[in-house]
C-alpha cells in the first residue's frame, strides 16, 4: 500500500511512495549497526560542528522547509517557520552543552576512586508523529547524535515528505552515512524493525494505542523506551489572575498547531467569580481567529491534518453535545474542501461522559466554572492524562499549592505550556513516561555506567 502524502487544505495527492520492503529495512538497519561502531569514534567537538552546520542549514532554508511542512500537514505558514527555527535552536543547544551533560560525574568513595560515565546505547527507533514534522524528530535527533547514538526514524505516514528532507538536511551538515535514516514504512512494519536485536530502544510521541503497542513490545523485548503519549491539559484560573493577559493567552493556547498539539491548552477551569467575563470574552476571542489557507500570511487556524482527525473531532464534539454539553460557538466542520473544523467552544461537559475523559485534538475547548482552588485542583487532576498545566494566579499560597499538586509533568505559572530545549519534557499517567530535551532527554538512550578504581591500599575492615 502506497504512503501518499496529500494536502489536507485541498485533500489533493502531492506524492505517492512505496514503503521499504522488509529487506530494505533490514539493509538500513545493518548500515545503522556499521554506523554506531564509527561514530563511537568521533570527538565531540566533530558532532558539534556538525550539528551548529545543520542548524544554519534550517535558518538559511527556513521557507523553504516551512512551506513542506504546510503543504503536507496544513499548518499555517508562520507558524512553521517558527517550528524550523526552533529546530535551530535544539541543536545548538546541544552543540553547546552536550560536552558539560555528558562529563563524567566523580562520586566520592574514599579510599576508592569512583564515577559515572555515559555511553551511547547503539541504534534507537523514533516512531513519530505528524503535528509538529520536524520539531518532534529535532528535540530527539540532536541529543541521540550529539551522544553518540545513531537512529533510526519510523515518521507519520502523511509526512513522508518532511521524514526525507529531514535525512537530506542530516547527511548535509557532515553527519556519517547511516547515522540517520528514515524509513518509509507500514505501521505493520515497525514490529519487526522494533523486533530486531541490532536496535537497542525506541522513542515514540504519538496515541495512546501507539504507545501502549510500541511499550507493551519494548518490555517484552526488555528494550529501553521512552512514551510522550497525548494530553488535556488544564488551564486555570484564579480571581488574583491578569483576566486580560489569561483571557488573550488562552485563545492562543488552545488553538496552537490548529488546536493539533498534546499539550495545547483544553480543559478551561474558571472561578466562579470571573468566569462569566472570562467566558464571554474568550468565545469573542475563538470567534475571533482567522481560518483559512495556511499559505496565506494572517491565518491563524489551517485544516486539521487528515480527514480522519476531522471525523474523529466532529463525533467527539456530537457525543458531547448528546450528553447535555452546550455549544457556546463553533461546533461544525466548515463546507468547502478541505479539513476545516470551526474554533469551537464547549460549556457544560459532564464528569461522567466519555468524552470529558479524551482528549480533543483540534480547535474544540471545553470550559468549566469551579467555587475555589480545591475544586479547581480536583477537576485539573480529573483526567487520565498528566502532560502540563497553565495556571494563573498571583497569590503566592496558590501557586504554591498548584505547583505541589498538580498531577502532571510541567506547570506553567502565568504563561502558556511550551517546550524548551532547557528543560526537560514528558508526562506522567497515560500521557507516558521517560523525558524529552534538556539533560533529562539527552541521558534517556545514554548508559549510566558505574566505574570504581580499587585504591593501592587495602580497605580497612569495619566490624559487622
Amino acid at each position: 500500500m502506497a504512503i501518499e502524502s496529500i494536502n489536507p487544505a485541498t485533500n489533493k495527492l502531492l506524492r505517492s511512495f512505496e514503503p521499504l520492503t522488509n529487506q530494505a529495512a533490514r539493509q538500513k538497519i545493518a548500515l545503522a549497526a556499521d554506523a554506531f561502531r564509527a561514530y563511537g569514534n568521533v570527538p565531540l567537538d566533530h558532532r558539534a560542528l556538525w550539528m551548529r552546520k545543520l542548524a544554519a542549514i534550517l535558518e538559511q532554508e527556513t521557507n523553504d522547509l516551512a512551506a513542506l511542512i504546510t503543504l503536507e500537514m496544513g499548518k499555517p505558514l508562520e507558524a512553521a517557520r517558527f517550528e524550523i527555527l526552533k529546530c535551530a535552536d535544539v541543536c545548538r543547544y546541544y552543540a553547546d552543552h552536550a560536552a558539560r551533560i555528558l562529563a563524567p560525574e566523580s562520586i566520592p568513595t574514599e579510599p576508592n576512586y569512583s564515577y559515572v560515565r555515559w555511553d551511547p546505547l547503539g541504534i534507537v527507533l523514533a516512531v513519530m508523529p505528524w503535528n509538529f514534522p520536524f520539531w518532534q524528530v529535532f528535540r530527539f535527533l540532536a541529543p541521540a547524535l550529539m551522544a553518540g547514538n545513531v537512529a533510526l526514524l519510523k515518521h507519520a505516514s502523511n509526512v513522508p515528505q518532511c521524514s526525507l528532507a529531514i535525512e537530506a538536511l542530516v547527511r548535509r551538515a557532515g553527519f556519517p552515512r547511516g547515522t540517520f535514516q528514515s524509513l518509509l514504512l507500514e505501521v505493520s512494519q515497525v514490529e519487526a524493525i522494533l523486533g530486531d536485536e541490532r536496535i537497542a530502544a525506541v522513542t515514540l510521541t504519538g496515541s495512546e494505542t501507539a504507545g501502549r503497542a510500541i511499550g507493551a513490545q519494548a518490555g517484552w523485548l526488555i528494550k529501553k523506551s521512552v512514551l510522550e503519549l497525548g494530553g488535556s491539559d488544564p488551564f486555570i484560573v484564579m480571581p488574583s489572575a491578569d483576566l486580560d493577559l489569561a483571557i488573550e493567552t488562552a485563545v492562543r493556547a488552545r488553538c496552537v498547531n490548529s488546536g493539533q498539539s498534546c499539550i495545547a491548552a483544553k480543559r478551561f477551569i474558571i472561578a466562579d467569580e470571573i468566569y462569566d467575563a472570562f467566558e464571554s470574552r474568550f468565545v469573542q476571542g475563538m470567534e475571533a481567529v482567522r481560518v483559512g489557507d495556511p499559505m496565506k500570511a494572517g491565518t491563524e487556524i489551517g485544516p486539521l491534518a487528515t480527514v480522519r482527525a476531522l471525523d474523529l473531532l466532529e463525533a467527539q464534539v456530537k457525543a458531547a453535545v448528546r450528553v447535555g454539553a452546550r455549544i457556546l460557538t463553533g461546533g461544525e466542520r466548515m463546507l468547502g474542501e478541505g479539513n476545516y473544523f470551526e474554533p469551537t467552544v464547549l460549556a457544560g461537559v459532564p464528569r461522567t461522559s466519555a468524552v470529558y475523559r479524551e482528549e480533543l485534538f483540534g480547535p474544540v475547548a471545553m470550559l468549566f466554572r469551579v467555587q475555589d482552588l480545591n475544586e479547581a485542583i480536583e477537576i485539573a487532576n480529573d483526567t487520565p492524562f498528566g502532560l502540563a498545566a497553565s495556571a494563573w494566579t498571583r497569590d503566592p499560597a496558590e501557586q504554591q499549592r498548584l505547583v505541589a499538586e498538580l498531577q502532571c509533568g510541567g506547570v506553567f505559572l502565568n504563561t502558556m505550556v511550551a517546550s524548551d530545549p532547557r528543560l526537560p519534557f514528558g508526562g506522567i499517567k497515560r500521557s507516558g513516561y521517560g523525558r524529552e530535551l534538556s539533560a533529562a532527554g539527552m541521558r534517556e538512550f545514554l548508559n549510566a555506567k558505574t566505574v570504581l578504581i580499587a585504591s593501592a591500599e587495602p580497605a580497612k575492615s569495619h566490624p559487622e
